[in-house]
This record gives C-alpha cells, sequence and structure tokens, in this order.
C-alpha cells in the first residue's frame, strides 16, 4: 500500500447464531462482535439473469486493521457487517500487505428483504 487507508466508517462485524424457533427448528440470528472503522471502495462488477430479467452485482472490497487468524477480531467469510440498515455479506478475507497490518474483505450488499 502506498497510501494511509480512510478508515472513516463505522462497521459492526456480526456472526451468525442458531436459536430454537420453537417448533424444533432453528432460526439464524445475527449477534453484533465489535465495530471496526473500515474504508469501503467499489470493486468489479458483473450482470447475471435473475427471476425478474437483468440484475447488476459489483463486489466491495473493504478494508479494515489486520487481525491473525484465530483472532476472533478477524473477519470470516460466514460473517457480515453493518453499517445502520445496510448489511455486507463477507465473501473472502485475505491478507492487504505483507506486514498484515490490515485486510482486504471481498464482499457485496445485500439488499433487505
Amino acid at each position: 500500500m502506498t497510501t494511509a487507508p480512510q478508515l472513516t466508517r463505522a462497521l459492526v462485524l456480526e456472526t451468525p447464531k442458531a436459536v430454537s424457533d420453537g417448533a424444533g427448528g432453528f432460526a439464524t440470528v445475527w449477534q453484533g462482535l465489535g465495530t471496526h472503522w473500515a474504508e469501503i471502495r467499489a470493486g468489479s462488477g458483473r450482470a447475471r439473469f435473475a427471476a425478474l430479467g437483468p440484475m447488476g452485482e459489483v463486489r466491495l472490497r473493504i478494508l479494515v486493521r489486520g487481525a491473525p487468524s484465530g483472532d476472533p477480531r478477524r473477519p470470516r467469510p460466514d460473517q457480515r457487517f453493518r453499517e445502520g440498515t445496510r448489511i455486507f455479506r463477507i465473501l473472502a478475507v485475505a491478507e492487504a500487505d505483507l506486514q498484515g497490518r490490515y485486510l482486504i474483505c471481498t464482499a457485496h450488499e445485500e439488499q433487505p428483504a
């Protein structure tokens, strides 16, 4: 990285938790793990065919401070970030630099149902 990242957006890292639905099954609830200061940039985009016709999809690059593998502060692909009502599903996580100071989380924004 040649320039310092602008970590100006507060994102809450959430992890899924299975809870009983009272009918013998389970429902998924999202539990907050803490806040990460982040920089969000648009990445690659593509068009795909959905049930109602063509739909665009843009991958996002979310940059956060690094944490070693196994650390509960390190985002994982089964988790998501939340910024108010906006939800960013994490698809992949990789180190952004050789020193591991920052992580790049590839994500996409989910549309509320």
